[in-house]
């Protein structure tokens, strides 16, 4: 990210001034920084008939989807709420893509009446319901088969999507006996393979074996004579979160992929989310108090696991800077104000010795920070900004208490069901 730690400004914008006129927790997003990841990707693609299709769940902002609109970004959404995003935000319905393990009809339906790229599909209950809506409707939906290549992404649990035992996708084995009965569904497509075996992968490796396996099965089945149309590699990219972390670089990637995938006459579509915004975007907070226990010193700062759930979510870590640096340095762990032990940004981390009112900043903050928030505690949703070129825009108000409580009602209006 474009950020002098010493200085606390990021594209040119100040960030102690930031947070006097917007206040903190504050979400800041650096558009240079995302600009530079997405042309990075889309030189290393030239040549190839391929399109970027950006996972809307790690970074959903209306203000962001629409920067990667202008880039000529597509959209993997997972929710009929995320197709809503992606095209109010000008993403043409034609490079969006739909995954997810449970689709409900009536998102199909939305996304069938869109006119969305293609479906892809994770189970024959999903693909029975797709026909189903599909033939109601009239159209003739595109999809493709999410298969699990049982590749070891070597990544957190609760974030690694390709081994066997995870919910997603489908055994090769199945994926193959769908496309020999693929006359069962007339009123679907099913011209196209996708897979994703999980997210923050900083080593290459376990995408060369995937991909490997992939374009194996895609070579099986055009033997067989079942033409395809579309290769979804998926996207997992990692970021850097830490020191001696390294993001792979698009042109390895590519690489990878122009290798494995050489000879195919169809489209390849990838999906990267954290890798475009992840490391464009921090969380500017700042200290309440520090607390001395018996053995630990604290920072309780005014920003909490609701705002950002990754650290107690997955125990994930995120580098965390004074704003201004300087002074000696001191231990501590650093934990929001949520009543909850889980609520811990980082324990037994050196600062720059703080006081109350100083301000950090969460770094790595752009994936799924604001995308994963919630009021719990009745603490209102952060402000998020834009910032490029020595200007910021608000592109997300700080939630009032009114705005938070607005749905809720008294039990006045009773009824029978």
């Amino acid at each position: 990210m474009e950020m002098q730690a010493t200085g606390g400004n990021i594209a040119g914008v100040d960030l102690a001034a930031l947070a006097e006129r917007e206040g903190t927790p504050l979400y800041v997003y650096s558009a240079p920084a995302i600009r530079q990841r997405i042309r990075a990707l889309r030189e290393a693609l030239h040549g190839l008939d391929a399109g970027i299709c950006y996972a809307v769940k790690a970074n959903g902002n209306g203000a962001v989807l629409s920067l990667l609109a202008e880039e000529g970004a597509g959209a993997d959404i997972v929710s009929g709420g995320e197709l809503q995003r992606a095209l109010r935000a000008g993403i043409p319905a034609g490079r969006i893509v739909f995954s997810g393990v449970g689709k409900s009809a009536a998102e199909i339906d939305a996304a069938l009446a869109a006119g969305i790229a293609r479906f892809n599909v994770e189970s024959r209950a999903e693909l029975e319901l797709l026909q189903a809506r599909a033939q109601v409707g009239g159209f003739t939906a595109r999809a493709s088969v999410r298969i699990n290549p049982d590749v070891d992404a070597n990544t957190h649990a609760k974030i690694s999507t390709g081994k066997a035992e995870n919910k997603f996708g489908v055994s090769v084995a199945e994926a193959r006996n769908w496309f020999d009965a693929k006359t069962q569904w007339p009123d679907v497509r099913l011209d196209g393979l996708h897979m994703h075996i999980g997210s923050q992968l900083l080593s290459l490796d376990p995408v060369r074996e995937a991909l490997q396996r992939m374009a194996a099965f895609w070579k099986e089945l055009e033997a067989a004579g079942h033409a395809i149309a579309s290769i979804d590699v998926g996207g997992g990219l990692g970021v850097r979160y830490r020191e001696g972390e390294q993001a792979p670089d698009a042109h390895d990637y590519v690489a990878l992929i122009r290798k494995a995938l050489a000879g195919f006459k169809g489209r390849i579509l990838v999906e990267p989310g954290r890798w475009l915004v992840a490391e464009a975007g921090l969380l500017l907070t700042r200290i309440l108090l520090e607390k001395r226990g018996d053995a630990r010193r604290f920072l309780v700062l005014d920003a909490a696991m609701n705002d950002l759930l990754r650290p107690s979510l997955y125990e994930a870590w995120h580098d965390i800077i004074r704003v201004g640096g300087g002074r000696e340095h001191v231990e501590y762990d650093i934990v929001g104000p949520v009543c909850e032990t889980g609520d811990t940004f980082a324990v037994g981390r050196e600062l720059p010795r703080c006081e109350a009112g100083d301000l950090v900043a969460i770094l790595g903050a752009g994936a799924y920070g604001a995308s994963m928030a919630s009021t719990y505690n009745s603490r209102p949703l952060a402000a998020e900004v834009l910032v490029d070129d020595g200007r910021y825009a608000l592109i997300r108000k700080r939630q009032t208490f009114d705005a938070m409580i607005a749905d809720e009602r008294l039990a006045t209006d009773w009824k029978t069901a």
